[in-house]
């Protein structure tokens, strides 16, 4: 109330239509209706899930002949309760455009190869209704077909290409303008103020009325997964092995429980429990999350695949055996104790310096990550951050004095990162890194040259978390290059600190010699045998590095060359924002900042010298 007008309330995807409803009134008392949110009219809408019932109807009485699926895989992922499959099995023709082959091409007479989005022309609208053109950014690699292209097959339609039939909705000026100008000008749908009374919001809010759930019942959320979303993306191994922003797991999900509840079961992480929901029953490993309603149990779709897939088929649990057409989101369950347990590979508490494990991390955090109330800060910002513990500066060494033209570095602030770990995929991407799988994982192995390392704060059933991105720091006086017998490891004239991999004999000293712990090591010939199409996803500037090499973050040394090489062709000298590595490319907060402390206009000399400033 005290900021009417500035406010904003919103309601997940997941909450049903009422909730939905009483947020849209609560904006519209609040005067933030038409300031912080505005409303379209919606021309077409379809219920998805009313359709798909009465197709699978349809289905079972013998009434389809011929079905097309344009997309999508119900075989996997439509609910358990209209066994879809079985209902698929009675169509005599069936037909599936998919990019990938899954459980419902299997299913089907025939898979039709899709072309990807960035391979085909289409149209869309945007979130305020204005129309633009999606053309393609290369040619279809296999032969592939969008979906207009296949429905135009099947209307007879002359035009075959997509760019003749998305034209063809346009006048050849109104094509030429959008073309050129990307969007489709006044195309954008009108503003609308809804009522309450109109039809669009309020009606019947009876819905919210609490429900009293049965003795010993829990509430199961059923959410797609942070990686895999809803299983689409299972076969890819980046994804895969990309640990979970909070629970850090990998190669697998979850009964996400607090630890609230798990002591009232008695179990423990990696206990399997015994879940029944909507009357299936499932055995699941359950993992603690601090700031999980105690009696709330949350399931990670996405996983459980079987459809001849190398990376995809048996990993993890498939939680839409668990899911009714009733009960999409959120549904009523029981839980019993420990059945058994099950190995969870998790990267988040692998480097502890004695017995007590995860709990000596946590305990060391506040020396890991510094924080400062904020009036303590306007108080005295020159010594806020900096108390505590500090070892007096005493260097072994002289202290480095570079030659060269440029002396690079990276600062993050901590107080943008919200742990998504897109630096880390990018940074795999880029770098050509291989998937290790979930048993090397588990042994410490993982592959990632930037981990995002995740702290809780305060009581179970209130935390705080911390988001920590961790990378190689290129130390001056590096711990790594004074223990390296050949001098694979070593520091360039402007604060690199770089890796020789043919010199490298792989004995890993320098990952001992780490405090960081962010040097990885190749234990087997990772990149063996793939085939001609996984290799066309390498980064042809990177070197792919083979077994017995130690490796880790370069500062995107190719980039750095890169850029040299642009500015020396255009007869300039490097400025501030030449060399972006790949993290901070994809960072969405903007927290990674690189550049060259000796240009004192930098950003990233800006960050250093900052009061809120300090090294790990």
């Amino acid at each position: 109330l005290a900021h009417r007008g500035s406010g904003l309330l919103t309601a997940g995807g997941r909450q049903p239509a009422a909730v939905h409803a009483l947020v849209h009134l609560m904006n519209q008392a609040l005067g933030n209706t038409g300031k912080t949110v505005s409303y379209l009219r919606e021309t077409a809408v379809a219920d998805g899930l009313n359709d798909l019932q009465d197709l699978v109807k349809a289905m079972q009485a013998g009434q389809v002949e011929t079905l097309v699926i344009l997309g999508g895989n119900p075989a996997y992922n439509a609910p358990a309760d209209l066994d879809f499959a079985s209902a698929l099995a009675a169509v005599p023709s069936t037909i599936r455009l998919g990019l990938y082959e899954d459980e419902t091409s299997a299913a089907c007479t025939w898979h039709v190869p899709q072309a990807h989005f960035l391979e085909s022309w289409g149209d869309g609208r945007a979130w305020d209704g204005t129309v633009s053109v999606v053309q393609p950014l290369i040619a279809p690699l296999w032969s592939g077909r969008s979906a207009i292209e296949l429905m135009a097959a099947f209307a007879g339609e002359e035009r075959s290409s997509g760019y003749e039939l998305v034209k063809a909705g346009y006048g050849e000026d109104v094509w030429r303008r959008t073309l050129h100008d990307g969007v489709m000008a006044g195309s954008a749908l009108p503003l609308e103020t809804p009522g309450a009374g109109g039809g669009w919001i309020g009606g019947d809010l009876s819905a919210l009325a609490a429900v009293a759930p049965a003795d010993e019942a829990l509430e199961y959320v059923f959410t797609p997964d942070s990686k895999l979303h809803d299983g689409r993306f299972a076969g890819n191994g980046w994804l895969q092995e990309l640990p979970d922003p909070l629970t850090k797991l990998t190669w697998d999900n979850a009964a996400l429980v607090s630890p609230i509840l798990a002591s009232r079961l008695g179990v423990t992480d990696g206990d399997t429990v015994q879940v029944q929901v909507g009357g299936a029953e499932m055995e699941l490993p359950v993992y603690q999350m601090p700031g999980q309603a105690a009696d709330s149990v949350a399931l990670a779709l996405g996983y459980g695949r079987d459809f001849g897939h190398p990376v995809a088929d048996g990993v993890g649990f498939n939680t839409y055996a668990l899911r009714r057409s009733g009960a999409m989101h959120t549904a009523l369950g029981t839980i019993s104790g420990a059945v058994g347990k099950y190995t969870l590979s998790s990267t988040q508490d692998f480097h502890a310096m004695d017995d007590r494990g995860a709990k000596e991390v946590q305990d060391r955090a506040e020396e890991f990550i510094r924080e400062v109330e904020a009036d303590a800060w306007f108080h005295d910002p020159e010594h806020a951050m900096h108390g505590g513990h500090k070892l007096p500066d005493a260097d072994l060494w002289d202290p480095l004095k570079y030659d060269g033209d440029h002396a690079w570095a990276m600062s993050i602030d901590l107080n943008r990162c919200v742990g998504c770990a897109a630096c880390t995929i990018a940074c795999h991407a880029e770098n050509n890194m291989p998937v290790v799988g979930k048993d090397l994982v588990d042994r410490g192995r993982d592959m990632h040259w930037i981990r995002v390392d995740r702290y809780f704060s305060g009581s179970p059933e209130e935390p705080e978390v911390r988001f920590q991105p961790v990378t190689c720091h290129h130390c001056e006086n590096a711990p790594c290059e004074q223990v390296c017998p050949v001098a694979a490891t070593t520091h360039d004239d402007e604060g690199l600190n770089v890796m020789v991999y043919n010199r490298c004999i792989g004995t890993r000293y320098c990952s001992n010699n780490c405090p960081y712990k962010v040097r990885r090591f190749n234990f087997f010939n990772f990149h063996k045998e793939e085939s001609a199409t996984t290799k066309m996803a390498y980064n042809p500037e990177v070197t792919v590095r083979a077994r017995g090499v130690m490796e880790k973050c370069t500062f995107c040394l190719q980039r750095i060359s890169q850029a040299k090489i642009t500015a020396k062709n255009e007869g300039r000298k490097l400025k501030d924002g030449d060399v972006v590595p790949a993290c901070q490319q994809v960072c969405p907060a903007s927290a990674i900042r690189f550049g060259d402390l000796s240009d004192d206009n930098s950003l990233v000399v800006g960050q250093r010298t900052d009061l809120r400033s300090y090294t790990m």
